[in-house]
């Protein structure tokens, strides 16, 4: 029943909901529980074991009881009924035990954000509250986090016990009028709603606040539901109070049950009378303020029942005044009813079986307070056991944690220490609400043998569910110990582990879910395959065009036809994504000579060597091509997968053991677009479309490189093959691949993807290394004993090949297969078995229209003529090397036509005029110096902004010659008090340097050039023509964020502190945004975001809708 006066809830507005079917009222202010007491439900679930009744217990996140299941407006399992605000149009239903998942997409939004401050206040209490306010009196950076409803919305509740004086503000026992704002100034931030559930090493804490749940259907859709902070803070100041502990006794699960400070606060808070005629049992003095608040409201209190001899005769006198029975030196035995509390058996303790029956609706309960020692517990802070108290309280800590109020035990109620009620039967006396653990189960337990309150736990399931033990943590160790004739503080306690409260993983997910899931990296092709109709596959996080299926085609006839097209004309693939590695040093021959397990110092300039690299074992790490550009200058290729991982490597061994070679590295993978131009006609459409380079094979063999202009667009063209075919790799900057691939593509040329380069390459024997490898191969087992050098005194992984099992001969080898029926396609992964035993598996299958019958590599132990699948699939043993083992193929016939509606002539003439137009338009460096380097300007247009997560953004107008696009062609969108657009084709050069450009973190300026550290010796100079160093213009996109909103929308993604006291203008740092690479530049409006060009469309959607809220 609700009171007609108590209560801090709106009770000129009625909210309507539904629990288990019946529709009910409330009112603004409410949580679930307490609108369920007022319309008198008292039962409010079964138990998950034994099906009994259970109630509402508790008030707040300790609830063992009331987890109901929201089934409206979206579904959401196993939420506690004490911490839902109600709102109008909520539905839920009660549970036993387990919840249901929600068969849809959960609709509402979620995100997480970074703080950085000096302390922390956790709980807004009112140790907490002052704790903030002598904080902000040093002018420090305070954030004060409470999982209620602090803040000018919600009046504050007073405190027991009294008028008490905060800051000089009264704050008596019963509703207030001052909420945290009015405590706080500006400075602080306030976090309501928000439970920090985790701390970690560094002072780094995570909060889960709940932002629009509690708005029901009315939450605006722009507004992330849940929000999770990680906050790094200085200090600490831990304000997380005392949850109140029960007493075991027979029937104490029945609903009716409650502790005692629960009842309080929902008559005090929620003017909400839990019962008309309440018993109350204590061991102290804090159940006489319940008990008098109560009878205040109008709840008979028909017997005060203290477990102690002697009660403290102020409170004692002051309930019997009130005409409240004081029994003292009495149990409650056991609490009577069917389906609820209806009566209660009281008993002396000096004589538990001389009972008397006590008519009650409602048991209140304090068995004495537990500081709430989670927290520190999770900081790697000692307790210790506080005889006076009986429970645990904090001790030291490692990290710079100050503990406050009653979480450290300032708690002095006179009670005593009472875990049971003597009985001659324990099966009723529960210890776990949630999982049905009773005293007699816990003795079973130590009977067994089991005397570790972890064995314990974990044998009686006692501390395992929602609340993990926050009512029986306590007394399942009393009782532990009581069992082995202990003292409590004797057996220590379970571990505290995070999250203090269960948080969903929704909330954890925050926005890294849909198509925002994972980074992912697009080449400068990327929108015309999607347009072209190309189905992708992931790699690494590179999205690669797959294949390219036309009208009516499946998976197999699109791969066949671009197979085709490679073998028998002419056909591109976008081969961007390889990893590229600038290699430049005196040192620089002598490095990759260690690295690689060929000689790599003994190659031309001008040449090209495919090269291994192994790890100290000897087992495969990574393959790809050197380029020698110069005697001091390599670039490098890998996989596309390992490019991070070859770079790491790389500078692991410069760092650590090779100190003194002077060479550096300088990622360029997103400086160069690749075009693998393959096929018997690929040298014709190269000397139609560069027709000042020599193609012929004499002039350009295999394995060479050679700089000139391919359609206009200056380029670096590599004779290399991965297919076997004639081919070349085309290389010109990122910004000019879009216009040398729709070139390509004009001529009629088939577009093929990674499926069919798969194909190709396995038709040749070519390994893919994670594919063909399995990290025990090295590369004798790939049949590549010849790209070992025995010329050179050492590499990597050198001294393992002598090893005795690096040199067995029974080790597994790649090998070919030609299934017995050459329409039978071999699954990837199938074991293979020679006389019954497993020898090896599949490791690439495929069809090949070349061959005319499906093949397969594998990897095989021992000299097998044929092999059988475990389902009796035989296949014949051969080389790896099925396709032109002669590799009469790769020069290709210069004579060859290409089909082409152009005669030669006419694309002479053409490109031409193509070359002309292009050296007329000033060069990118002289257009990024006459736009100002970083100057605010971007192309006139329409302001755009992501139509999809990592999709189309408007394309700036062509130009004169080939045209230059951007990463996001020159996006621009504007919220409120924030605005971002793209600074394009900025140009920017990597500098090595032993003398330092700038002081470390910091930009210089000077002129339209801004020099910013990246390194102890490298620096990254932006807007100037005439650096000395490696060319990464392409390589970034540039996104100015501005606005008095800047810095928040980066702490969503960024985990530096922004602040301008930490990150003022100038600053400059590598890090992390969104998951994304970037160096960040502190600027007076905002921030120069330069990231890298593959990742570029995932940030700028990432950061729209995470200002979509603003």
């Amino acid at each position: 029943m609700r009171h007609p006066e108590l209560g801090a809830v709106d009770r000129g507005r009625v909210l309507r909901f539904v629990f288990d079917g019946r529709e009910f009222s409330g009112h603004p202010g409410d949580t679930l529980a307490s609108a369920l007491l007022a319309n008198g439900v008292r039962r409010v679930g079964t138990s998950a074991l034994l099906g009994r009744p259970r109630g509402i217990f508790s008030a707040g996140v300790e609830e063992p009881n009331a987890v109901v299941q929201i089934e409206e407006p979206f579904p959401e399992p196993m939420v506690l009924a004490t911490v839902v605000e109600l709102y109008d149009g909520l539905v839920a239903r009660s549970l036993s035990g387990r919840g249901r998942l929600a068969d849809q997409a959960d609709p509402a939004r979620y995100d997480a954000i970074y703080a950085h401050c000096d302390v922390l206040v956790v709980g807004a209490g009112r140790a907490g509250v002052a704790a903030a306010l002598e904080a902000e009196r040093s002018e420090a950076r305070v954030i004060i986090a409470d999982s209620g409803a602090i803040g000018a919305d919600w009046p504050g509740l007073g405190f027991v016990g009294g008028p008490e004086s905060v800051g000089g503000l009264g704050l008596a026992g019963g509703p207030g009028s001052v909420s945290v704002d009015a405590l706080v100034g500006p400075e602080t931030r306030v976090l309501a709603r928000t439970s920090v559930v985790g701390y970690y090493d560094d002072n780094y804490l995570v909060a889960v606040e709940r932002r629009t749940a509690h708005l029901g259907l009315g939450a605006p859709p722009e507004v992330a539901r849940e929000r999770v902070w990680r906050i790094r803070a200085k200090r600490v100041v831990l304000a997380t109070g005392a949850h109140e502990r029960p007493v075991a006794f027979a029937g104490n699960d029945l609903p009716g049950v409650m502790l005692a400070g629960a009842a309080r606060e929902y008559l005090v808070r929620y003017g909400v009378v839990p019962g008309r005629r309440a018993v109350v049992f204590t061991t102290n003095d804090s159940a006489y303020a319940a008990a008098l608040d109560l009878v205040a409201g109008g709840v008979s209190i028909a017997a005060i029942v203290d477990s102690r001899r002697a009660p403290g005769d102020v409170w004692a006198n002051r309930a019997r005044a009130a005409g409240i029975e004081v029994l003292a030196g009495y149990f409650v035995t056991e609490a009577l009813g069917d389906g609820g509390v209806s009566s209660v058996l009281v008993s002396p303790r000096d004589s538990v079986f001389s009972s008397r029956e006590i008519s009650a609706d409602l048991l209140l309960v304090s068995g004495g307070w537990n500081p709430v020692v989670h927290l520190f517990s999770q900081s790697g802070g000692t307790l210790r056991y506080d005889d006076s108290l009986g429970a645990l309280v904090p001790g030291e800590s490692p990290q710079a944690v100050e503990v406050v109020g009653s979480a450290r035990g300032d708690i002095d109620h006179g009670g005593e220490s009472l875990w049971f009620v003597p009985a001659d039967d324990y099966s009723r006396h529960f210890v776990d609400l949630q999982r049905d653990v009773t005293v007699a189960d816990v003795w079973r337990a130590t009977s067994a043998g089991l005397t570790s309150v972890e064995h314990v736990k974990r044998y009686t399931t006692a501390g395992t569910a929602h609340d993990q033990g926050k009512t029986s943590g306590a007394l399942t160790a009393a009782l532990v110990a009581h069992a082995i004739g202990a003292e409590p503080g004797d057996v220590g306690n379970t571990t505290f582990r995070a999250p203090y409260l269960p948080v969903s993983f929704a909330a954890l997910a925050g926005r890294d879910r849909g198509a925002l899931h994972d980074p992912v990296r697009i080449t400068a092709l990327h929108q015309w395959h999607v347009d072209h109709g190309a189905l992708f596959e992931n790699v690494g996080q590179w999205k690669r065009p797959w294949y390219y299926p036309r009208d009516g085609e499946d998976m197999d006839t699109a791969v066949l036809r671009e197979c085709r097209a490679a073998r028998q004309n002419v056909a591109a693939m976008d081969a961007s994504t390889l990893g590229k590695i600038d290699v430049i040093g005196p040192d620089a021959a002598e490095f990759l000579d260690r690295l690689y397990t060929n000689l790599i110092s003994s190659l031309p300039v001008g040449s090209i060597r495919y090269g291994m690299m192994c790890r100290p074992d000897g087992m495969v790490f990574d393959d790809g091509t050197a380029i020698r550009l110069a005697e001091d200058h390599f670039l490098i290729t890998t996989t596309t997968g390992n490019a991070a991982a070859v770079l790491d490597w790389m500078e692991e061994w410069l760092q650590t053991e090779w100190p003194d070679l002077a060479v550096t590295c300088t990622s360029i993978t997103e400086q160069w677009a690749t075009v693998a131009l393959v096929g018997p006609g690929s040298r014709a459409v190269l000397r139609d479309l560069a027709p000042t380079l020599a193609v012929d094979q004499a002039s350009f063999p295999f394995m060479t490189w050679r700089d000139t202009e391919v359609a206009g667009i200056p380029a670096r063209v590599c004779r290399i093959s991965f297919s076997g075919e004639l081919a070349y790799e085309i290389n010109v900057s990122s910004w000019y691949g879009l216009a040398l691939w729709q070139t390509l593509m004009s001529r009629n040329i088939t577009p093929y993807g990674t499926e069919t380069m798969h194909v190709l390459r396995a038709e040749k024997g070519y390994p893919i290394i994670g594919q063909d490898t399995d990290g025990t191969t090295t590369p004798q087992d790939l049949a590549m004993t010849w790209i070992i050098s025995k010329k050179k005194p050492d590499f990597l992984g050198k001294r393992s090949f002598t090893r005795q099992d690096t040199a067995r001969p029974d080790r597994r080898h790649l090998v070919g297969l030609l299934p017995q029926n050459p329409t039978t396609l071999l699954p990837e992964g199938t074991a293979l078995l020679a006389d019954g035993q497993m020898v090896g598996h599949v490791t690439s299958s495929y069809t090949s229209p070349a061959l005319n019958r499906t093949f397969a590599l594998a990897l095989v132990a021992g000299p097998h003529p044929t092999l059988t699948t475990l389902t009796g699939t035989k296949a014949d043993v051969t080389s790896p090397v099925l396709y032109d083992p002669d590799h009469t193929r790769r020069d290709g016939n210069p004579e060859e036509p290409h089909n082409d509606t152009d005669t030669v002539d006419q694309v002479k003439d053409a490109s031409a005029k193509r070359a002309a137009a292009a050296r007329s338009t000033p060069h990118d460096t002289d257009t990024a110096a006459r736009a100002g380097g970083l100057a605010d300007g971007v192309p006139a247009g329409e302001v755009v902004a992501p139509a999809a997560a990592y999709g189309r953004f408007a394309v700036e107008a062509g130009s004169p010659g080939p045209e230059r696009r951007s990463p996001l062609g020159g996006f621009s969108v504007e919220f409120d008090g924030l605005r971002m657009n793209e600074i394009p084709f900025l140009t920017q050069v990597n500098v090595r340097s032993a003398e330092a450009l700038t002081p470390p973190n910091a930009t210089v300026t000077a002129g339209e050039t801004v020099t910013a550290w990246l390194g102890p010796d490298e620096w990254l100079v932006i807007g100037a023509a005439g650096a000395r160093g490696v060319d990464v213009s392409a390589q970034r996109t540039a996104i100015r964020v501005t606005g008095a909103r800047a810095r928040e929308l980066l702490a969503h993604g960024c985990a530096l502190d922004l602040h301008p006291s930490a990150f003022p203008d100038g600053r400059c740092a590598q890090t992390l945004l969104a998951r994304t690479q970037v160096v960040l530049i502190a600027e007076s409006d905002g921030f120069l975001i330069l990231v890298r060009a593959s990742f570029a469309a995932y940030l700028a959607a990432w950061l729209v809708d995470a200002a979509a809220e603003f």
